[in-house]
């Protein structure tokens, strides 16, 4: 007699959390924790939930037609009765603090990358080609542009490339050199300059970078330092309030790191200063009262390590490496070339957790009256205000870290339901990957009703707009049908004017000897 067999299948529900821990470019697949990324493009991790980037809109136009030449610098100017952005482009300056600019047409420039500095009232504009200009805004609110007010013996003001204010100073930085130079007086924004030569006490060579001041808590206070950074990593750091004065002034040490990107590699961040650097962007701070700036931990960006270094090692010497704060949103933004285009790493400040941005090919950053605008080819950018790129739509893409879902057994995930939050309907591609395989799905999931808008059948500016706070959460079961021991869950959109928040999803799997 034949006695029917029953083959045990368990079903089981599991909470997966959305991957809050941001981008991983650092740990192996096996080693990733499960709140992790091995992709995050255009959705940014928040406390609890991740959401889809900004977009951005069109500011300002400096050219009608398509020119070679770019917008390569975006400055602003601060003083306590006005604000104002300028930009360089095809040899020209325009005031960019309206989105109808007005061109300097007395100044030129032969290269239109420039780093600044403002001191006081005077913006200081410098590419080491030029003559240094200087912006300012008069009493009677009258703009101007002109030659900066500096000499100094055996200066060649042309070689002129960058600048810093350190304790009431002004130092500049002379192209391919071993000099600074430093304001005979403090609080000066004219005059004479002093030379300041390092050749003597750089150990590794190399030529002058950057100048910046380091406020560092020495455990009774705060002191200052002004610190002088080389091509080939080296900071030198000087105590001491006046550089023209030799008992007020002394070399507290000399300090390796690896060799910075580009002129504007130094940002100021909490207090501290972020080198961008081979290494990654790393805090000063760490770096050196560890004395090893080798140590990965040590790098701000050390979760995105194998990225930076990437990108590092083949676009170092391209122009276009930045970084700045958007408080306003509570990013850290760092602009990175990547051939002939653009990305941007992209970390919550509060959290520490990283993201890349693409498809914003951006030369240059700059805030302005705190808003965050950026600069591609012949225009200027608002970011932050809009959720379409200009009106075209943004792509985001995450895929999520493995995870056994506390689980050894082999599984078969069944269903998934994404627990979203959107201001309008849209369409999203989810799906599993499974055991570090690399699927790749283009098939649609309609989180909509159909008679709702949907991406790709109606007009993203034909749908009604909704706020993301009034629209409530979604979630329902997808059918999905993969089979394995870890899985990852791959959530795709390609949606414009739509804010999209992902809290969490639900992984409906089966268990047993009848599962394949």
């Amino acid at each position: 007699m034949l006695k029917k067999c029953y083959r045990h299948v368990k079903s089981v529900d599991y909470i997966l959390p959305a991957p809050v821990g941001g981008l991983n470019k650092r740990d192996p697949l096996s080693a990733m924790d499960r709140l992790d990324a091995i992709q995050m493009d255009n959705y940014i991790p928040l406390a609890g939930s991740i959401e889809l980037r900004p977009g951005y809109e069109t500011y300002a136009k400096l050219a009608d037609f398509e020119v070679s030449k770019k917008i390569e610098t975006l400055a602003c100017y601060n003083t306590s009765q006005t604000t104002r952005m300028i930009a360089v482009f095809d040899g020209l300056a325009y005031d960019v603090s309206s989105k109808t600019p007005s061109c300097f047409e007395n100044i030129s420039f032969s290269q239109n990358r420039c780093q600044s500095v403002q001191y006081k009232n005077r913006l200081f504009l410098l590419n080491g080609t030029d003559t240094p200009k200087v912006f300012y805004v008069d009493d009677q609110n009258q703009t101007h542009l002109e030659n900066w007010g500096f000499v100094g013996q055996d200066l060649n003001d042309t070689k002129i490339v960058n600048a810093g204010v350190s304790h009431e100073f002004l130092w500049f930085v002379e192209k391919n050199s071993t000099r600074a130079w430093v304001s005979g007086v403090g609080g000066n924004i004219a005059g004479t300059l002093e030379s300041f030569d390092v050749s003597e006490v750089l150990k590794w060579g190399g030529h002058l970078i950057s100048v910046f001041n380091w406020t560092v808590d020495g455990g009774t206070g705060l002191d200052d330092y002004t610190c002088l950074m080389s091509s080939e990593g080296e900071v030198l750091i000087y105590k001491g309030y006046n550089p023209n004065d030799a008992d007020n002034w002394s070399l507290m040490g000399s300090y390796k790191l690896s060799k910075p990107l580009g002129y504007q590699c130094v940002m100021p961040f909490q207090g501290d200063v972020i080198i961008i650097c081979q290494d990654g962007y790393m805090p000063l701070s760490k770096a050196l009262s560890a004395n090893n700036a080798v140590v990965s931990s040590l790098v701000f960006s050390d979760k995105i390590r194998g990225l930076v270094l990437d990108r590092a090692a083949m676009y170092q010497h391209q122009n276009g490496w930045q970084g700045i704060i958007y408080a306003k949103k509570g990013y850290a933004i760092f602009n990175v070339p990547v051939g002939n285009n653009f990305e941007q790493h992209v970390m919550n400040i509060n959290t520490g957790a990283w993201c890349r941005f693409t498809n914003i090919h951006a030369t240059c950053w700059c805030l302005y009256d705190g808003e965050l605008y950026f600069a591609s080819g012949n225009a200027v950018y608002c970011f932050g205000k809009n959720f379409d790129d200009n009106g075209q739509a943004i792509e985001g893409l995450v895929e999520q870290a493995y995870s056994s879902l506390s689980s050894e057994n082999l599984k078969k995930i069944v269903l998934l339901k994404p627990k979203l939050r959107t201001s309008k309907d849209f369409r999203l591609i989810i799906y599993t990957n499974m055991d570090y395989e690399t699927r790749q799905t283009s098939y649609y999931v309609n989180l909509s009703s159909d008679s709702g808008a949907k991406w790709g059948n109606a007009k993203w500016n034909d749908a009604a707009w909704f706020s993301l706070k009034t629209k409530k959460m979604q979630g329902q079961w997808l059918a999905n049908s993969a089979t394995g021991y870890k899985v990852s869950v791959v959530f795709k959109t390609k949606t414009a004017g739509n804010a999209i928040e992902w809290y969490e999803t639900g992984i409906r799997f089966q268990t047993g000897t009848a599962i394949l």
